[in-house]
């Protein structure tokens, strides 16, 4: 059975737990998990006794590839924060690219002209969330639905400074108040004071900052698991790095070291060429192209010469030739050694 949605955030390569559990993206745990068990029953084969045999297929795969593995993601604080970050990258992305981006539903497209989108994203979502797995057949539909609103809210979030919210705020969205004014006075609470602080509040970090610590998670986790013999998870932790920097050198050379090792030279090639496109200097990248039996590209040839130590006469040449076989830099390295 297919799960492939492509639109909302499905469409940026990404995969929407949000939407597949039905919360909005700003959900607290406690009513994601509280979604979740409503999702559990309604797909546990006891509440399934009068439904037709298609359906209750339907509900078994939804469970297990979509629900579950999204609640598991969501669940887990370590996890769930670095899903997070991930989510808000993906928004600045959409907008960077709003230009290109099609909406297929009417929410989505009123959700992006509405005077206070988060109000109607709250009550627009609960009623999508609300039908989203009674009629099975409509479930992708409705998902999809409610990705689409997801994207877009996280653009005009995005647009107007960022997704979190205060407690006053989170009022406002969901009893459908007017938002005051940011600029109005109120009696009952003073305007803030513009005198100098003596504290000192730390800049909170730069989109490009939190994108670098989100990629270095992933990768010291794959390298780890690669240290393990746990190749498979650790292309995995991979894959994800990349979704969020695909011009990380780094991730690009340690994939392709993981393939090589699993004597994949195809997809192995791929990597370092990549990783050498975006780094000519990256030493296992060329030392795995080298043990591919491909000739790096004359730039990195010249850059490596260059930075040689210039050669020793010919008869010395022979003893002064380092042994790769022993370890050292590059892939070898890697692989003659844990490091």
């Amino acid at each position: 059975m297919s799960f492939q949605i492509e639109r909302g955030l499905f469409s940026l390569e990404f995969t929407d737990h949000h939407a597949i559990l039905g919360v909005p993206v700003d959900a607290e745990i406690k009513d994601i998990r509280k979604r979740y068990l409503k999702i559990a029953r309604r797909l546990h084969p006891d509440a399934l006794a009068t439904e037709t045999e298609a359906d209750k297929q339907r509900a078994s795969q939804y469970l297990a590839k979509l629900v579950n593995p999204a609640w598991e993601r969501l669940s887990q604080e370590k996890e769930r924060n670095e899903y997070t970050l991930l989510l808000k990258l993906k928004g600045q992305q959409a907008l960077r690219q709003q230009e290109s981006i099609e909406l297929g539903s009417n929410l989505a497209k009123q959700l992006s002209t509405a005077s206070n989108p988060d109000h109607f994203y709250v009550t627009s979502l609960k009623d999508l969330a609300n039908k989203q797995y009674e009629q099975l057949d409509q479930t992708l539909e409705i998902t999809a639905q409610i990705s689409e609103m997801n994207l877009v809210y996280l653009m005009r979030k995005e647009s107007s400074g960022g997704l979190n919210l205060g407690e006053g705020r989170k009022q406002a969205i969901y009893t459908g108040a007017n938002l005051p004014d940011s600029t109005a006075g109120s009696p009952s609470m003073p305007q803030p004071s513009m005198q100098p602080s003596n504290r000192m509040t730390p800049p909170a970090p730069s989109p490009q900052t939190r994108q670098q610590m989100l990629v270095e998670q992933y990768y010291r986790r794959a390298r780890a698991l690669f240290d393990k013999g746990n190749y498979a998870q650790a292309i995995l932790e991979l894959r994800d790095a990349l979704k969020v920097d695909a011009t990380n050198g780094r991730c690009h050379s340690l994939m392709g070291i993981i393939y090589l090792k699993q004597n994949q030279g195809t997809m192995a090639k791929i990597h370092f060429t990549q990783a050498l496109k975006h780094n000519p200097q990256d030493e296992d990248a060329i030392a795995g192209m080298q043990r591919l039996g491909q000739a790096a590209s004359p730039k990195v040839n010249a850059q490596r010469d260059a930075r040689a130590t210039p050669a020793a006469p010919k008869s010395a040449s022979k003893a002064a030739k380092p042994d790769d076989k022993k370890g050292g830099g590059g892939l070898f390295g890697l692989f003659g050694k844990k490091k």
